[in-house]
């Protein structure tokens, strides 16, 4: 019983890894802001956060960034030159 569990765990805690890379990729934001997104998401709608991870990872949810937040960095002026 208790190997089960340590395995759901793990693997939660790959999916949860997975989708945040998948969603900084897609967003093009920091990893921290990308969990912060995953884990709106899932506290918003009152789900788990480890399924919403798994859905983000197989590519069955599109999660975009919560109004208000702050996008992707704008490129700033190029000083080489």
């Amino acid at each position: 019983m208790v190997t089960e569990q340590l395995q759901i765990a793990l693997n939660s805690r790959i999916f949860i890894e997975q989708a945040k890379g998948v969603l900084a990729e897609r967003l093009q934001v920091g990893i921290d802001q990308a969990f912060t997104a995953l884990r709106g998401y899932a506290r918003d709608r009152n789900l788990k956060l480890a399924e919403v991870a798994r859905a983000v990872a197989v590519g069955d949810l599109n999660i975009t960034l919560p109004a208000g937040s702050p996008g992707p960095p704008v490129p700033g002026p190029s000083s080489a030159g």
